[in-house]
């Protein structure tokens, strides 16, 4: 039977053993900015993480528990890039082992207003709507001219990005002034928008949907005169190679008719001189 002495001196050993193991598999791992960061919209934010080990390790980002394709660069930050992001490596030759730093990046900024009005197809109301950005998110209030503080009469849209609208739909009798304030911790921004009375027609102004299709059409501007310069560059290269062919085949003609003409010539001369003979 083995000894409590040496069962004890066993155990020992393997421990000494998976610590010499554990110790020659060195992994660390430094994020440079970490914890929760607060930065302003528009600013810039270097970001560095850096693996030491003593083996191969692999590097990646999270953000949001989703694994991104490359290291986040923020030149210019904005409200998407807040979020909370994980740097993580691990050794690829030792299962388990790995270790990871967090940033939880917060962007801040004050409240940003556009308002647009549209007026409905049937002529009976119109709709303003007040475009607010900012975070953190701002609280909209809406006054008016000669009625006072509109309440439970707005609706607003999902916070996206650190951005929403707030929309009234009114049936002004007389012209009225329409106010949005938006406030958050940071600041308090005004807007006003003069409305016209629903029986007087006015333009209307773009809302929020066109002015971010606005992009997209001018991308669809830009290709639809990429393939018309296309085919004009293509048309020119045609109607030029044709009168290169034409121009070649007309001199190629002359060329044929003038040895025609000098064979007949010739003819001319040896029958002339045949006769002259006789």
């Amino acid at each position: 039977m083995v000894s409590i002495t040496t069962l004890l001196q066993l155990i020992l050993e393997v421990l000494q053993m998976m610590i010499s193991s554990t110790a020659a598999l060195n992994l660390d791992l430094s994020l440079i900015p970490s914890g929760t960061v607060i930065k302003q919209i528009g600013e810039a934010l270097p970001v560095s993480c850096t693996v030491s080990s003593s083996r191969n390790a692999t590097l990646f980002w999270l953000k949001d528990n989703t694994r991104m394709r490359s290291s986040p660069s923020f030149s210019n930050l904005q409200y998407k890039d807040a979020g909370n992001y994980i740097c993580e490596t691990t050794l690829q030759e030792v299962e388990g082992l790995k270790k990871r730093q967090t940033l939880t990046l917060v962007v801040e900024g004050r409240p940003q207003i556009k308002m647009s009005k549209k007026t409905s197809s049937d002529g009976t109301f119109k709709t303003i709507s007040c475009h607010v950005e900012g975070y953190p998110k701002p609280a909209v209030q809406w006054t008016a001219t000669g009625i006072g503080t509109l309440n439970n009469k707005t609706e607003e849209t999902k916070y996206v990005n650190g951005k929403f609208s707030s929309k009234i739909i009114i049936a002004p009798e007389e012209n009225v002034t329409l106010t949005c304030t938006a406030e958050n911790q940071l600041e308090r921004t005004i807007t006003s928008l003069n409305v016209s009375a629903i029986n007087i027609p006015e333009s209307d102004e773009p809302d929020e949907r066109n002015n971010d299709n606005r992009e997209n059409v001018n991308d669809q501007a830009k290709l639809i005169v990429g393939v018309v310069v296309g085919l004009l560059l293509t048309a020119l290269v045609a109607g030029v190679a044709y009168w290169l062919y034409m121009k070649k085949s007309k001199t190629a003609s002359k060329h044929v008719d003038k040895d025609l003409g000098n064979l007949e010539e010739n003819k001319k001369l040896e029958e002339n001189n045949h006769k002259s003979e006789a």
